[in-house]
């Protein structure tokens, strides 16, 4: 081998400067960025995407802390799919793509009717169904849905120092059963007026039935005519900010919430309940 070949591989290259390393790592960073995030918009954006439950209307089914996997594929796609509630800001089209019907007793993330939040409720009204609540028993379409006290639970509320106690109750709908709460703080559910939901929305409620401001509350509805709610879309008579979600127009459906992955949240039942599985638990 020649020397002037000998002293090309064995002669040190120069030490890069740090501009130089710092060129790299960005090149390095971007290249992987350039994968990583479009897969995960993709991902996001057509089959499933993360939510974390911030309040306690729909205790006990979903606890403050618990993260939730959506199923954005479930109803089809609109402008409410796309990830990180991109659509609000896009001048895109109302209706859905690929539509399907949801179910009464699924559990849907939506975005609120008259602001930019996001929420979490249960269905209990179809279009064209009657929903009414009487006596604390949930009626639709002039039935009383199929309900069974379970127990008494004492429990502290998230972030509380007080214990709250109230009744666990189970409702029934076809081949699907959750459990509700009722009674908190010693008071009933209150009756509602009879609402008729219109056609392409619907009637969503909370399953901690004394804290969950839903469609049984008023303020984001058309107002009740001989003491029947039946339209949707009239303007609204106060602050977007405090109105309830009304009727829910299917188009604002992000998915159906279809398992608790994961959760920060910390068992607080008292005088020795058990706490359910909150770890990879079906809803």
């Amino acid at each position: 081998m020649m020397p002037s070949e000998i002293d090309a591989q064995t002669q040190p290259a120069p030490p890069a400067s740090t501009w130089e390393k710092v060129k790299r790592e960005l090149k390095e960073w971007g290249a992987t960025l350039a994968i990583v995030a479009p897969a995960f918009l993709l991902f996001t954006g057509l089959l499933y995407e993360q939510r974390v439950i911030p309040s306690e209307s729909m205790v006990p089914t979903l606890e403050v802390g618990d993260r939730v996997a959506v199923a954005k594929f479930a109803y089809g796609y609109g402008r409410y799919s796309l990830p990180l509630s991109l659509g609000r800001y896009l001048p895109l089209g109302e209706g859905r793509f690929f539509p399907s019907t949801p179910e009464r007793g699924e559990v849907v993330v939506f975005e609120h009717t008259h602001s930019d939040r996001v929420m979490i409720k249960r269905i209990v009204g179809l279009p064209g169904d009657t929903v009414q609540i009487l006596g604390e028993t949930l009626i639709i379409n002039g039935q009383p849905v199929e309900s069974e006290l379970v127990r008494e639970v004492r429990y502290a509320p998230d972030k509380e120092v007080v214990i709250e106690q109230v009744q666990e109750w189970t409702e029934t709908i076809g081949d699907r059963t959750w459990t509700t709460h009722r009674g908190l703080r010693g008071r009933p559910v209150s009756d509602t007026l009879l609402f008729v939901v219109p056609e392409d929305h619907l009637f969503l409620i909370g399953d901690n039935r004394n804290n969950s401001y839903d469609s049984r509350e008023l303020s984001g509805h058309c107002p009740p005519i001989n003491g029947v709610v039946d339209r949707a879309g009239c303007p609204l008579r106060g602050d977007p900010d405090d109105a309830s979600i009304g009727f829910v127009p299917t188009d604002h459906l992000i998915g159906r919430a279809d398992t608790v992955l994961l959760t920060f949240h910390r068992c607080q039942l008292q005088d020795g309940e058990e706490c359910k599985k909150r770890v990879w638990r079906g809803l």
